[in-house]
């Protein structure tokens, strides 16, 4: 392919990965205008926010048979190179899918590029990117849909297999149960500090474009029937959609949380998308925190591809609290 060294795909977007999604305060007005389908076959709708909607499928043989996981996720460039903006969008995707305990299938390309602003043969290189992340999770990539648009954006719409009997669902946490974290936070700080200043982070594009499929698997085997995947909100928002779903608070132990290592003095630099302020506007009536207040930021960093929050220990992970009987405050924060 031609290449374009002097090109930065980060430039020509406003925000950058799931630091662009529109806040969860507005989010959450607008959808609660809609009214949730309902339908027996129906297992995870609108309702809790989760990562996927899931579909029983009916069994010839009147057992449990199987289930759909359907979801979409695209945003826009969140590193420069197009190759690892298209592996970390595929593995952000695809995500969904292991978070609701699933095995993605079948997945369709989501592109959006302004065409007289970025050469075209820039999106080759990060259709190939996805295609590549797709073929190491065993997932079929057919086709798509592209548009013309002022703002590069890439994604997939994703379809998976689960087991409808062994679902991990947000709202099925019960309290007394220990929260198990699969990857490290800073991954917002990290593509902040890229974006303005073109530093590259091998660490966090390693961490971004890692399928959370092993720790999926690992967390079903543990038992577990409850998660979600740390992700635009940041692990605040995320651990208080799962804990308001499930009915039930959380103790969150900030020193047992880890970071990328270039992440708390990025921080200190000033890199902090406004999403992750926004994420904590949002969550604040909700903690009850005995930590600084830019603690609670780099808790509520708002994660591209990050990783399973998990209501159970997952071996090989690290425990960042537990669920404990629902109370005054949501999340304490100790």
């Amino acid at each position: 392919m031609t290449t374009h060294p002097d090109l930065r795909l980060t430039q020509y977007a406003s925000g950058g990965g799931c630091a662009c999604k529109v806040p969860p305060g507005e989010l959450e007005r607008v959808l609660s205008g809609l009214t949730p389908a309902a339908a027996d076959d129906l297992l995870v709708g609108v309702e809790n926010g989760d990562d996927g909607a899931v579909v029983r499928l009916e069994s010839s043989d009147g057992g449990p048979g199987r289930a759909v996981v359907l979801t979409a996720d695209f945003f826009t460039p969140v590193v420069d190179d197009p190759y690892d903006w298209g592996r970390i969008a595929a593995a952000n995707a695809l995500s969904d899918v292991y978070a609701m305990g699933g095995e993605p299938l079948v997945a369709v390309n989501l592109l959006a590029w302004p065409r007289d602003r970025i050469p075209f043969d820039l999106a080759a290189e990060v259709l190939r990117g996805g295609a590549d992340v797709a073929a190491a999770a065993g997932c079929h990539l057919a086709g798509g849909h592209s548009i013309d648009d002022p703002e590069p954006k890439y994604g997939l719409a994703v379809t998976g297999i689960a087991d409808p009997e062994r679902l991990l669902r947000n709202d099925a946490g019960t309290a007394g149960v220990p929260l198990t974290l699969t990857k490290p936070l800073g991954l917002g700080v990290l593509n902040n500090r890229h974006k303005a200043t073109g530093e590259v982070f091998p660490e966090a594009v390693e961490v971004m474009t890692t399928l959370n499929r092993d720790a999926a698997r690992a967390a079903l085997a543990a038992g577990a029937t409850c998660a979600t995947d740390v992700t635009g909100f940041g692990l605040l928002g995320h651990l208080y959609k799962l804990c308001r779903a499930s009915g039930v608070s959380a103790v969150l132990d900030a020193a047992a949380v880890p970071y990328l290592e270039a992440a708390r003095p990025s921080y200190a630099a000033g890199h902090v998308p406004g999403g992750s302020r926004r994420n904590l506007d949002w969550v604040r009536p909700h903690v009850d925190a005995a930590v600084p207040e830019d603690e609670l930021v780099l808790l509520a960093d708002a994660q591209t591809s990050g990783g399973l929050l998990v209501a159970g220990e997952v071996p090989g992970y690290p425990v960042v609290g537990e669920l404990v009987p629902a109370g005054a405050s949501t999340i304490t924060v100790r």
